[in-house]
């Protein structure tokens, strides 16, 4: 039977033994303590071009950069600047990336949360408090997030005001272009239904938004857009169609303009593949 014990809340800044760069090092063996998801790390003590090194470099399965800066004991206004300054560099030299700085500090003060969060919405930016208790021997660390940070929105999320078909027909003709594409994504999909909504016309399942796919119609043509991660392999197949694409590093979508329904037949096969892969990427069984 587990037994409940007690700990010793522990401050690392003026440890003898523990130094930021072992907290650097752990961080960077586990990021999973952190609790931003699946980061796999790319480099510590990163040099950057005016000076200075960058703690850690992280990246998550959507290629979102995470440049994150350790501070032992209080944060301060030199941290805050660092930070925003690290982030800003990595953010200019590598732009085909969304970027996120990460504040982490053992004390996040009210003082200077209230300077962050002025960044923040301008600056996508994460605080994390970081405590250290000893437990025997070892000390364990652990991580809490006091500031998240605010995305920017897109059409897909704007679904306060859901619509209805006959919203879509006054101001689309060519909303059959969209019934078509999804007459077949049912063949492969089943259980789906169309969600109409102010800004786009989703995918629904059980009363539930599933948007692995989904649709912009406009007065003559519509997009499609599936969500999936931009890789070479996929962008050069669609380079080497006669489609007009782009790949929407916010809505992390690639969106394919389908002017006339031929554009959709004759590449039918492709648009299923991508169609396909969105849907592995949201984890739905085909």
């Amino acid at each position: 039977m587990a037994k409940l014990v007690s700990a010793e809340k522990i401050y690392l800044k003026n440890n003898p033994e523990i130094k930021e760069d072992n907290i650097q090092q752990f961080i960077f063996d586990n990021p999973q303590v952190l609790g931003l998801g699946d980061l796999t790390p790319i480099r510590r003590e990163k040099t950057q071009p005016a000076g200075g090194r960058l703690d850690i470099l992280m990246v998550d399965d959507n290629d979102t950069r995470y440049e994150i800066e350790i501070q032992l004991g209080a944060t301060d206004p030199s941290h805050i600047i660092r930070t925003i300054e690290y982030w800003d560099n990595e953010r200019k030299r590598y732009p085909q990336y969304d970027h996120c700085a990460v504040i982490v500090a053992e004390e996040i003060t009210g003082r200077f949360m209230n300077v962050i969060q002025l960044f923040n919405g301008s600056i996508p930016l994460i605080a994390l408090q970081m405590q250290a208790t000893k437990i025997g021997d070892d000390i364990q660390l652990s991580f809490v997030k006091v500031l998240d940070r605010i995305s920017l929105g897109t059409d897909e999320e704007e679904e306060t005001e859901p619509t209805d078909r006959n919203y879509w027909e006054k101001k689309s003709s060519v909303l059959k272009y969209v019934d078509t594409i999804f007459k077949d994504v049912s063949q492969y999909a089943p259980g789906f239904e169309l969600k109409y909504n102010k800004f786009y016309v989703g995918l629904a399942k059980n009363g539930t938004a599933s948007n692995f796919i989904y649709f912009r119609p406009k007065k003559k043509f519509i997009y499609i857009l599936a969500k999936c991660p931009e890789t070479p392999e996929r962008s050069e197949l669609l380079d080497n169609s006669d489609l007009e694409w782009i790949y929407g590093s916010r809505s992390r979508a690639y969106r394919i303009k389908i002017n006339k329904l031929e554009d959709y037949k004759n590449n039918k096969e492709l648009i299923e593949s991508f169609i396909r892969d969105a849907m592995e990427h949201r984890n739905i069984e085909i």
